[in-house]
């Protein structure tokens, strides 16, 4: 079932405090899975989850999960950034490098950030901006199908990450070459899994790669990033994911291929993370009724871009009417100039009348991180319900100066804008 251990009330004192549409988080629940996820993998004694910045980069979470013993995966200048100005360092920090500029090697180097190369001709770029590290990770894309069983549950073929397997013989070769003493492995094969078999599938076929390198390039293993994939339940029918038995299933794969231990794993599960413990809070503002019987949000997709993106679907609940039949049948959207802009097509749900506080559920992670301002819409405040049970605004809405910031050199646009003020 979608996370509904936040009560009715908890939303309406949010809604209260701060104007909506805001995204809340839960700081107890977050703690509580970071918490989980270590005890599952607590068998491994130098595990580590890096929480993928991109899912909820907000400092006050990553705090958080650092207080938690977390680490960070970061993609980009400003995630570096983010996680310096978090008091993250060295190897508290893993950087996966993609098509990125030669400034953004140089600064994971300063950092003294874990490189997660994405392609032999990164082993180039790393030397010149900042030297080959002793201990380098590189990311395998073995092609083809990934399936658990039959099941096609990804096709990494067609993905643009990684290296191939004689790239990564020949990559490895060219690391001892240059300095590097150990190396790092990497794979993401799957999005949204929540399937407990996908972890130690994954895992398996990690570990015997890194086992056969190893022994090919005489490179000892540093560690194994399983990297993210494990999903949550956006569907009320859908079943959890039962973090203790991935922990077990991918201890089973471990002790077949490394009895001796020795070998580190590492985890980035963003969405698993935080994404249960966020809610999009706003309000019904408008109702329309033609062909269809619409309910309009004063959010949009500016606040919450996965249904309009990926038609993927978030449960909504409406505060104080869960145990109301639900016999409306409405398309919920927002007001961006733009068909696509819906939470929900044809969803039963309680009546719903302008007033009305309506939750979105599960937007934890790749929520707000994924905003935009499309029609100069503006993205909203986050909000943390901290343990003790109070409100803290973690991060501000945008106003229109934000929006217009970048536009500093029209005279006429700031004249107007000095008016507002």
């Amino acid at each position: 079932m979608p996370n509904f251990h936040l009560s009715d009330s908890v939303f309406r004192q949010a809604a209260e405090a701060f104007p909506t549409p805001f995204h809340l988080y839960d700081e107890a629940g977050i703690r509580a899975r970071a918490r989980a996820l270590n005890k599952a993998f607590a068998w491994c004694p130098d595990f580590r989850e890096y929480f993928a910045v991109k899912a909820l980069p907000n400092p006050a979470i990553l705090r958080i999960l650092r207080e938690e013993g977390c680490g960070l995966d970061c993609s980009s200048e400003t995630e570096l950034m983010l996680a310096e100005a978090c008091g993250f360092a060295g190897e508290e920090i893993m950087f996966s490098a993609n098509a990125m500029p030669d400034s953004e090697f140089v600064y994971a180097r300063r950092l003294g950030a874990y490189v997660n190369l994405d392609d032999i001709t990164h082993i180039e770029v790393l030397e010149r901006c900042g030297s080959i590290p002793e201990t380098v990770c590189c990311r395998f894309n073995p092609g083809g199908d990934f399936r658990i069983g039959t099941e096609i549950m990804g096709n990494p073929g067609e993905a643009k990450y990684g290296f191939t397997y004689d790239q990564l013989v020949a990559g490895l070769r060219m690391l001892k070459e240059k300095g590097a003493k150990r190396f790092g492995l990497h794979a993401f094969l799957s999005s949204n899994n929540t399937d407990t078999a996908y972890y130690p599938t994954l895992a398996a076929l990690l570990f015997r790669t890194a086992k056969e390198l190893s022994e090919r390039v005489e490179l000892p293993i540093a560690f194994i990033n399983l990297s993210g994939g494990v999903g949550i339940p956006y569907r009320p029918d859908q079943e959890a994911t039962d973090i203790w038995a991935v922990g077990e299933g991918v201890r089973a794969a471990y002790e077949q291929v490394f009895p001796e231990g020795g070998v580190a794993l590492k985890t980035e599960l963003g969405r698993w993370m935080t994404g249960p413990e966020g809610w999009l809070v706003t309000h019904a503002i408008r109702h329309k009724d033609t062909y269809r019987h619409y309910i309009g949000l004063d959010a949009c997709a500016a606040n919450l871009m996965r249904p309009a993106m990926y038609g993927a679907y978030h449960h909504i609940t409406v505060v104080g009417k869960g145990d109301l039949p639900c016999d409306h049948v409405y398309d919920v959207t927002g007001c961006l100039c733009e068909n696509n802009d819906k939470f929900a097509i044809q969803r039963a749900l309680p009546a719903i009348d302008e007033g009305d506080l309506v939750v979105i559920h599960d937007t934890g992670a790749h929520g707000f991180s994924m905003g935009y301002n499309y029609n100069g819409r503006l993205r909203s405040a986050e909000i943390l319900h901290r343990e003790d049970g109070s409100f803290l605004q973690i991060r501000r809405a945008e106003t229109p100066r934000d929006y217009f910031a970048t536009l500093d050199s029209d005279e006429s646009l700031q004249r107007i804008l000095e008016r507002m003020e």
